[in-house]
């Protein structure tokens, strides 16, 4: 019996087909998907802007449960309901060995180099499994992928209680940084393009908002942090200029940490980085980040549920697609199965 899957076939054109039912390798097990999220990666795909081998059942943020183990897999059983980390490195290179395996440059994407989620069964290694807390449910475990992203940049920050922040952008990494810090104690403005999600932003925990496009990023932070600045930023919006807003807004022996991914280059005014000795660092994905990103939402430390704004099932992932370019849209959600 065939498996019910979405293909991306070239740039825009998805089709609802059946695939062979994947089998578990050597440590390898197969997972049934319940929930999926879309982001700006499927999305860049889906429009053909990042090319990948035709064709690709693409998706990476999901949940589900065990329906098959391979051979020498030990950690998880079938039934157990788990969260995915959709990227595993090689484990061989040099990267990996001394525990920088998120930079390895042979690391492998679920639904960009393999195929991903939207589709009713997925094959990922082992090491890809993380238990889900039995008292969180799917729709708030969602986002556990770009929470872990984000949980690792407040790390990289350094932020310590009572300190001020700024985040840069209020997208789903934006919203989700937000409460990060506020987990961690800092007090924190948001800055963005668009005054659209402050209202979310101030239900989420933010201490105060800022709109780019009124200028003013200096004496915002100012007046935010009551000092030269704020001590930390964290810059979730992958666009160039984003790298000139954060540095206008720490201070000096300030920490910025980039995780916007951006792909075009950036003009830096380096004089003001050394004079005032800020620290630029930036954050790829995760290591071992998924527990902690599970433990805040079983607390109630970060709220996903208030991100997601459209959902759809597998048949309409082509409106998902469509939605998620939206500008009322922050997360599209899809439900595979269940």
């Amino acid at each position: 019996m065939g498996v019910k899957a979405v293909a991306l076939h070239a740039p825009r054109d998805l089709r609802l087909g059946t695939l062979q039912p994947p089998r578990p390798g050597v440590g390898e097990v197969v997972i049934r998907v319940g929930m999926a999220g879309l982001c700006g990666t499927d999305y860049g795909i889906w429009t053909g802007e990042r090319p990948v081998a035709y064709p690709r059942v693409l998706g990476h943020e999901f949940t589900g449960h065990v329906a098959a183990i391979g051979p020498s897999v030990t950690r998880v059983r079938v039934g157990d309901r788990v969260v995915i980390e959709p990227n595993y490195s090689c484990g061989a290179c040099a990267l990996c060995r001394e525990g920088n395996r998120n930079l390895c440059l042979a690391r492998t994407a679920v639904g960009i180099d393999v195929d991903g989620c939207f589709a009713e069964l997925v094959r990922v290694p082992e090491r890809c499994c993380w238990p889900a807390p039995p008292a969180v449910v799917d729709d708030d475990l969602l986002m556990t992928e770009p929470l872990a992203v984000v949980v690792r940049a407040v790390a990289r920050a350094g932020v310590r209680a009572g300190e001020s922040a700024a985040v840069v952008g209020a997208g789903t990494l934006g919203l989700l940084a937000l409460q990060v810090l506020r987990a961690a104690g800092a007090r924190v403005l948001v800055v963005s393009r668009s005054a659209r999600r402050f209202d979310l932003a101030r239900d989420l925990g933010a201490d105060t908002t800022h709109v780019i496009a009124e200028g003013g990023l200096e004496a915002a932070a100012r007046t935010f942090s009551g000092r030269e600045g704020v001590a930390a930023v964290v810059e979730t919006a992958g666009a160039a200029e984003a790298v000139t807003h954060a540095l206008a807004l720490v201070r000096p022996g300030g920490r910025v940490v980039l995780t916007g991914l951006p792909h075009a280059p950036t003009s830096v005014a380096f004089f003001g980085v050394v004079r005032r000795e800020v620290s630029i660092v930036g954050s790829m994905i995760y290591q071992d980040e998924f527990p902690e990103a599970m433990r805040l939402v079983a607390a109630g430390a970060v709220r996903t549920r208030p991100l997601v704004t459209h959902r759809f099932g597998l048949d309409g992932l082509g409106e998902a697609f469509a939605a998620h370019a939206r500008p009322d849209s922050i997360k599209v959600a899809v439900r595979v199965t269940g």
